[in-house]
């Protein structure tokens, strides 16, 4: 048996209380709702983050190792303005990669440069089968576009070839007469998927 505490009380002090009752109840489900919610935001089965999660029936681009800044990075090849490049990199992945030529015609102000290794260390994981692309200009440095110039590289004595994982040790190689660059007027869409401090 329980005990009323409100048995012998004025009809006010029971009207509080069937007042403070009710809105104990209305603050309860208020939290709940909130607290669901909240869960479907984060990454509940139904929220918005399971809207980006992997379906089976929808294609993935496979990501590429590449360098940026002495770190090892991922992007992906989307578009090409050359059909010789854009077929080497569906070979290279299984992905498509789609031949765009207008693409040679963006304004200088609006690319950033990839170094792609013609020779040297046989690695197999750039698009040539030698050492990884090198990028400029990551996502957080002003000069950062997904859009990058094809710049092909070629040590002179690839007996000296060796892994490079920034532009600027690019640059010294060649100031240094190890390496030779060429530019190719192809442009590549090759946007960073993870990069130095950062990633999507």
């Amino acid at each position: 048996m329980f005990y009323d505490h409100t048995k012998g009380s004025d009809p006010k002090r029971k009207v509080c209380l069937s007042l403070l009752l009710g809105l104990a109840g209305v603050a309860l489900v208020l939290a709940l709702s909130s607290t669901a919610w909240a869960q479907g935001m984060t990454g509940g089965s139904a929220g918005m983050k399971g809207m980006g999660a992997a379906r089976p029936d929808v294609p993935r681009v496979p990501p590429v190792k590449g360098f940026s800044e002495g770190q090892q990075i991922y992007f992906i090849h989307t578009e090409a303005s050359d059909a010789g490049v854009a077929k080497i990199l569906t070979d290279m992945m299984g992905s498509p990669v789609l031949v765009v030529p207008s693409l040679a015609d963006t304004p200088e102000s609006m690319l950033a440069n990839v170094y792609a290794f013609k020779n040297g260390l046989q690695q197999g994981e750039g698009p040539f089968g030698f050492t990884p692309d090198v990028f400029d200009h990551p996502p957080g440095n002003m000069g950062y576009s997904p859009l990058r110039r094809v710049n092909l590289v070629y040590w002179e004595d690839e007996k000296r070839a060796r892994v490079l994982k920034s532009a600027a040790e690019v640059i010294d190689a060649q100031r240094a007469g190890e390496l030779r660059i060429e530019s190719t007027g192809i442009v590549v869409n090759m946007p960073l998927l993870t990069w130095p401090g950062g990633e999507r």
